[in-house]
């Protein structure tokens, strides 16, 4: 295996940002001897007792799906359980999220009444559900008016223009002003996004130290501080000292009104 020194490893990984919207060169790189395979259990496949007809205009070479494990995403997989079981331990009888991952907003729905808010809503028919076209910057509620309320990495795109949103530097922080502001007195907030050493990955995301978030939303009660750390792996009571440390974790916090 080559071995690359920093400076030259970091340069690669820049480079591979620029050219991944173009193609991916490591899936690229990958797909020559995948090829090969393909094309030796193409032939062993047809020639088997009971084959399938295949023909040329249906054929769809899967390259990539030979792993050892079930690839997923940590951070949003962690996040949506650890919202999904406070939501469902809250009781509460609607929920509001505000542009989250949609699997996510597609199954709380079998817990509870769900109003979905994105600048680009959400047309599904689905029982429970409620999509409503809305910025997080300007929410369409009252203040005081939502007892539950998600918002599950999100914040740290507000600003960027990622999403079609306009460009503004502060828009991670009013982001949570308005999440503050329209959450009903006693309601809960389940709050997530990349944490560690501040700084900007434009236009991906953001990364907010910890202590950022809790002066973004000094209005709200933090009730519980829960994580995911550099190494994938959920924390249930991490020390906010340790998120700060980090590289690209996730903090999740659990907020409320008095």
């Amino acid at each position: 295996m080559i071995k690359f020194s920093n400076p030259v490893k970091n340069f690669l990984v820049v480079l591979y940002r620029w050219i991944l919207p173009f193609f991916d060169p490591i899936k690229f790189f990958h797909a020559f001897p995948a090829y090969i395979s393909f094309f030796v259990q193409w032939f062993r496949y047809s020639t088997m007792r009971n084959a399938e007809k295949i023909r040329i205009m249906d054929i769809a070479p899967q390259l990539h799906d030979k792993l050892s494990t079930t690839p997923f995403l940590r951070h949003y997989f962690y996040q949506d359980i650890w919202s999904a079981r406070n939501i469902v331990q809250s009781g509460t009888e609607w929920h509001v999220d505000v542009a989250s991952r949609i699997d996510y907003v597609g199954f709380l729905t079998t817990i509870t009444k769900v109003t979905f808010i994105d600048i680009r809503p959400l047309e599904a028919n689905l029982p429970n559900f409620d999509s409503r076209a809305g910025s997080i910057l300007a929410m369409p509620f009252d203040d005081n008016t939502i007892p539950s309320l998600s918002c599950l990495h999100v914040a740290e795109h507000i600003g960027l223009g990622r999403y079609g949103d306009d460009l503004d530097p502060d828009g991670t922080r009013k982001a949570c002003k308005e999440l503050a502001r329209v959450l009903a007195k006693g309601g809960n907030l389940y709050f997530a996004l990349p944490v560690g050493k501040p700084r900007l990955c434009y236009n991906a995301h953001r990364i907010h130290s910890p202590f950022q978030i809790l002066e973004y939303f000094s209005d709200l009660t933090l009730v519980k501080l829960s994580g995911i750390d550099d190494n994938n792996q959920f924390v249930e009571h991490p020390s906010i000292e340790s998120l700060a440390n980090s590289d690209y974790a996730c903090g999740l916090f659990h907020f409320t009104k008095q």
